[in-house]
């Protein structure tokens, strides 16, 4: 095993790509204000599946999520990725790699549309370049994406994207409300689906 494959610190990671659409890359400082307006505009959708959207964030907390994130991504203990369209620049979600398990070479994507370019392809469109990302970049051996079984919509980016439902883990985690709430697990594996 070479020493980039024993310390992910050493591993050239991209900072960015590109699927047909959309610019997909690592967040910077002073993407924060970018961050905060389309959470804030996405908000009520969010809530019932993402915590974190609980309360309207204020633009210093939105940059503080954005600086966070970029340390963790050169640690690379964390990859989070923007979401922005090629023809305008505008952000229109963010996805990344979460819950990085470097010796197994797993990953999980995790993802969310702005209210306003939903249904449109985007995640799916997102999801496909960042699996092909974690296969091609960091020779990953398995990809997970991991839903509420109440969100039909994020159920289906993972179908459409040739995702494997493994199982349902029940009352498994506590939703936004603080309900015990089930969990699908979809997965891509090496050498079976890629």
């Amino acid at each position: 095993m070479s020493d980039s494959h024993a310390n992910p610190l050493l591993l050239p990671v991209p900072e960015s790509f590109e699927s047909s659409r959309l610019l997909i890359r690592s967040p910077l400082w002073g993407d924060g204000a970018k961050l905060n307006e389309a959470v804030k505009e996405s908000r009520a959708e969010l809530l019932p599946w993402m915590p974190w959207a609980e309360h309207n964030p204020t633009l210093e907390e939105s940059e503080m999520v954005i600086r966070r994130s970029r340390i963790r991504y050169l640690e690379r203990s964390d990859l989070m990725l923007l979401l922005f369209l090629k023809e305008t620049g505008q952000l229109i979600g963010s996805s990344g790699l979460h819950r990085i398990d470097w010796q197994a070479r797993k990953f999980e994507i995790g993802y969310w549309v702005r209210t306003a370019f939903g249904g449109n392809g985007y995640i799916s469109e997102a999801v496909e370049a960042i699996t092909q990302f974690a296969v091609h970049e960091l020779d990953a051996n398995r990809v997970e994406i991991r839903c509420d079984s109440r969100n039909v919509r994020s159920a289906r980016v993972a179908e459409r994207n040739s995702f494997t439902l493994e199982g349902i883990l029940r009352k498994e985690k506590c939703d936004a409300a603080g309900s015990l709430r089930d969990t699908m697990i979809f997965s891509k594996v090496k050498s079976i689906e890629y």
